[in-house]
């Protein structure tokens, strides 16, 4: 039988050697596309935390923006952006974190969330974990705490769920490659 995972699953596009030689990479773009898929996700996600006590979805930028956007409005909740540095007005709260060849930063605005405010924070991919707990990291510095994570798709060798998990944090990602 056809599932609903097959069907977003299939639209993910292999570009091998991009962005650079050895590199598989993986393009959701066509899913964002498909109305169906995004019916999917919604109710997917909402199906995996709708038991959770949530009160914000934070989407890390950029594609999380668009699945942090979907499940604010599956779970009637607001949505809060996780930037790159330099992109956000007013005050903010920074996060520095590995990236494949150096660092990079992250920021939240600093009345994004209040002391007790649980987050469910959105991407579109776990790769090693780094950039989900540097985003984890600026809800705790808030005085927030992580309800979940929820990814479309995880790069299981490189160990960012398992990292996550470890760390006990709830981890769901919709498609496992």
């Amino acid at each position: 039988m056809y599932s609903d995972i097959n069907h977003v699953q299939n639209l993910i596009r292999n570009y091998p050697d991009f962005p650079k030689q050895g590199i598989l990479f993986k393009d959701i773009n066509p899913v964002f596309r498909d109305g169906r898929s995004l019916d999917i996700l919604g109710n997917h996600f909402y199906d995996q935390f709708h038991k959770v006590d949530v009160d914000y979805i934070a989407g890390i930028e950029a594609r999380g923006f668009i699945l942090s956007a979907l499940l604010g409005l599956k779970f009637n909740k607001g949505v809060i952006m996780i930037r790159k540095a330099g992109k956000l007005p007013g005050a903010t709260i920074k996060q520095t974190y590995d990236i494949e060849y150096g660092t990079a930063i992250m920021e939240l605005q600093s009345d994004s969330l209040r002391k007790g405010d649980r987050i469910l924070i959105a991407d579109d991919l776990l790769a090693t974990g780094g950039t989900a707990l540097a985003a984890a990291s600026l809800v705790k510095d808030l005085g927030g705490s992580v309800a979940g994570f929820a990814f479309i798709m995880e790069l299981s060798s490189l160990d960012g769920g398992k990292l996550l998990r470890e760390r006990g944090y709830r981890v769901h990602s919709m498609v496992v490659y």
